[in-house]
């Protein structure tokens, strides 16, 4: 089986391994805070990379569309586990936070970067126009229905003191639209990597090696997911962070941006359409899927019940990423100073929530 790996693949099993195994150890030594969160978060980032190279290998088997599909929910693994512990832990704030940062990450930091790095090397870049609207357009409708309930249940608000019950009611409504765009997906329309081989020049893996890897590496995220939400808390309180940076920054890009690099790879190979579509997906997979799902998740794990009502800062953040990022990509190119742009919204977001209420140890 080692033959069909290559040393790339081998040196990102030997990390993610590697650091698995220390932060598992420096747990059972009862060393914790920080030197567990920074070993876990390592860990993660390279099961949730082993999780690509293996969705990315099956992708070859299953088609191009469907692969684009299972690559979307898959990668979300590490997200969704971190999640789920989150909310066990009662780190609802945590959990709202992250779940923006992934929007916010994917959409202004991987895609400003894409922009950035793919401009420097190729000068202006083009990609389709139809796809990137439609995706532009789904973006704005998901984080519009996700603002709806912190606008709904304001002081004087038609909502106020039923949080739960629209922040289900919405979630519902989110799940049966992504479960609509499903097959539209798949059947029509170009997929992520639909007219190019998603991993070329790499040898094809038996099935057996593609789907033992997405197993192990999904075990594996279910345990190291489980010590760094256990190690978060100390680790921010001795670093003096908030609980909304955590998890609009620290949890956001560990959980998800790893998952993203192919598409800044893909805009440096000048695979704008390729490019566009992973990083813009994942943002989508985000607002549409995984955020109901950890919403009524929650109802059932005795940590508090998760809604969407976040700070109107949060809620402008949202509003501003999605209203720069259509503009950005609805003319079907791109250059570097518009990814810098992007990146700079980001670090301005990041930097607002810095001196927010530190998490108590």
């Amino acid at each position: 089986m080692l033959a069909y790996l290559e040393t790339r693949t081998r040196i990102i099993a030997i990390v993610a391994v590697g650091a698995s195994l220390a932060a598992l150890t420096l747990l059972v030594t009862g060393v914790g805070g920080v030197p567990v969160f920074a070993a876990s978060a390592v860990g993660l980032a390279g099961l949730a990379a082993m999780v690509g190279e293996g969705t990315g290998q099956l992708g070859r088997r299953l088609g191009p569309r469907a692969a684009g599909m299972l690559q979307s929910g898959l990668g979300n693994l590490p997200e969704f586990f971190i999640g789920i512990f989150a909310l066990r832990a009662g780190l609802l704030d945590m959990v709202r936070a992250a779940l923006v940062g992934s929007i916010l990450a994917n959409t202004l930091l991987v895609l400003g970067l894409a922009f950035l790095l793919g401009g420097l090397r190729h000068g202006q870049q083009r990609f389709g126009a139809d796809q990137t609207r439609m995706m532009s357009t789904l973006l704005v409708l998901a984080v519009a229905a996700l603002a709806i309930p912190t606008i709904a249940t304001a002081p004087g608000g038609p909502a106020r003191g039923h949080e739960t019950e629209l922040s289900v009611f919405v979630s519902i409504v989110l799940l049966i639209v992504f479960s609509a765009s499903v097959p539209s997906a798949i059947g029509k329309g170009p997929a992520v990597g639909a007219t190019e081989d998603p991993m070329p020049g790499q040898t094809a893996w038996p099935v057996s090696l593609a789907v033992g890897t997405l197993l192990a590496a999904g075990v594996g995220a279910v345990f190291v997911s489980e010590w760094f939400v256990g190690a978060l808390r100390p680790a921010m309180s001795s670093l003096g962070m908030s609980e909304t940076f955590a998890g609009l920054v620290i949890v956001a890009i560990a959980g998800n941006a790893v998952e993203n690099v192919v598409g800044i790879q893909a805009m440096l190979a000048d695979r704008g359409d390729l490019a566009i579509s992973v990083i813009l997906n994942s943002s989508l997979q985000v607002a549409l899927a995984l955020a109901p799902v950890l919403v009524l998740a929650s109802l059932f794990l005795g940590g508090g019940t998760l809604t969407l009502v976040v700070s109107p800062l949060l809620v402008a953040a949202l509003a501003l990423t999605a209203l720069l990022a259509a503009l950005v990509v609805i003319d079907g190119e791109s250059t570097w100073l518009e990814g810098v742009a992007l990146i700079g919204l980001y670090v301005i977001l990041a930097a607002s929530v810095w001196w927010g209420q530190p998490i108590a140890g």
